[in-house]
């Protein structure tokens, strides 16, 4: 009669959770698949309902790269770099000055500058032939298309961080829905035990036990909607959104482009690697610039004309033989270097500078090789730690079900039961984690490579 009173009792718990614990097993395996059918949403991406924004992994980079501060501030820093290179071009452009020299003189007429007293004048000025200064130009110009690679790998960075924020917020979701419904388990269960404790069914251990599962539980969601909230405040600063508005996310795995072969990813890391492009810009600047150094024993060339207004009460007359009012002079300026120390030392910097550049080059392409194989060899990693993480879940699975009828039929106990329950919570976690694991993987594999941008486009 005892047994049977107990059996009941079981059967009665086993009803509170094992609703719960069917409905959890027909989502996880559809998992390993794709999306999870219980937190799919209708709404289309961007669509606002409640003030609730529902976004897919797509809709989410759009918005960031929209409305990214990083990406606004790279943008005027390539502006800035722009400017800076016309400054030095600009020398080979026509300038033109007006102004006056007017002033009381007494003796010979002069300024400070050297030229005569005028009402009036005008100044041409244009540098025709000058290497040196046209060397320091092109590497300001070579400098500026630097920065519209910087521009890019700030782009990059930030699909990168939106899209690892996007998944893992999906991931801490996901497992919060599992956590609550394993928390009303718990505490169905832990309010059975009791009883069974107060009929003498149970020890007191069982309680302790049932009364820590139930803790430890309400901790794990205390910690990760800490990480949910940690999470929501980034994107909505990523995708300009206001800071009450909430976010609709759905699980999601990366678009099918996203999986390439390490061979190709080597190969295109070499033509579209940000940090190797720089390295092969700041070779390009520095040849630049030793080219230049390397002109400046030629003779230079300015294109120069002036002028002048003069005025009689600077007593002109009385140290000129002639003298007229209006006054032009046409002609170029040109300077033979015969011995220049600094040409000299400029070559040698320039020359430094650029050995310097060839050989971070070099040493950057070896780097990004290693760095593609090497996390080509961690995603195959994350990808048998997903595997296996399918399998652990799968077999957990199938074990609760075969000891829920083990349960009915009296042939184990509830403690068993509720240990291959929690096993199989774990095992939850330990898949979404380790699939989250691999998506990080893939992202970091594919910026490293320059391919990130491309495979959402």
């Amino acid at each position: 009669m005892r047994k049977t009173s107990a059996v009941a009792g079981g059967i009665a718990l086993i009803a509170l959770f094992g609703t719960t614990v069917r409905g959890q097993t027909a989502v996880v395996l559809q998992a390993p698949g794709g999306q999870s059918s219980a937190l799919a949403t209708g709404a289309g991406a961007g669509e606002q309902q409640g003030g609730a924004v529902a976004l897919t992994l797509k809709s989410a980079i759009e918005m960031a790269l929209r409305n990214s501060k990083d990406i606004q501030i790279a943008k005027l820093q390539a502006s800035l770099a722009t400017h800076a290179s016309q400054v030095s071009r600009a020398e080979f452009l026509p300038s033109l000055y007006v102004g006056s020299g007017a002033g009381y003189t007494y003796g010979i007429p002069e300024t400070p500058g050297g030229r005569a007293p005028s009402l009036f004048n005008v100044t041409y000025t244009e540098q025709v032939f000058n290497e040196p200064l046209r060397g320091q130009g092109k590497e300001l110009e070579e400098q500026a298309r630097s920065q519209k690679i910087v521009l890019e790998d700030v782009k990059n960075s930030v699909i990168a961080r939106t899209a690892t924020a996007y998944l893992e917020l999906a991931k801490v979701r996901h497992s919060l829905e599992l956590l609550r419904g394993e928390q009303e388990s718990a505490e169905k269960i832990l309010q059975v035990t009791q009883e069974r404790q107060g009929e003498g069914y149970e020890l007191p251990v069982e309680v302790t036990k049932a009364q820590l599962t139930k803790a430890q539980v309400t901790q794990r969601i205390l910690q990760l909607e800490g990480r949910e909230d940690e999470l929501e405040v980034f994107l909505r600063g990523q995708l300009g959104l206001g800071q009450e508005q909430t976010m609709e996310v759905t699980p999601e795995e990366l678009p099918g482009e996203a999986e390439q072969e390490g061979a190709n990813l080597v190969a295109m890391a070499m033509q579209n690697n940000a940090g190797l492009l720089l390295a092969e810009s700041d070779v390009r600047a520095k040849e630049f610039r030793l080219k230049g150094e390397k002109r400046g024993y030629f003779p230079t060339l300015e294109a120069v004309s002036t002028y002048s207004l003069l005025a009689n009460f600077n007593n002109y007359s009385e140290f000129y033989k002639k003298f007229q009012r209006n006054n032009f002079n046409a002609g170029v300026q040109v300077q033979v270097p015969l011995f220049s120390a600094r040409t000299r030392e400029a070559i040698g910097l320039a020359q430094i500078n650029l050995e310097t550049s060839q050989a971070t080059l070099a040493s950057k392409k070896t780097q990004v090789s290693a760095e593609v194989r090497q996390k080509t060899r961690h995603l195959r990693e994350r990808d048998a730690a997903k595997e296996v993480a399918r399998l652990e879940l799968q077999l957990a699975q199938q074990n609760i079900v075969v000891l829920q009828e083990q349960f009915t039929e009296g042939k184990v106990n509830l403690r068993e039961v509720e240990r291959a329950r929690l096993d199989e919570n774990e095992k939850w976690m330990g898949y979404l984690d380790a699939n989250f694991q691999r998506q990080q993987a893939q992202l970091d594999l594919l910026k490293t490579a320059g391919q990130l941008d491309k495979v959402w486009q």
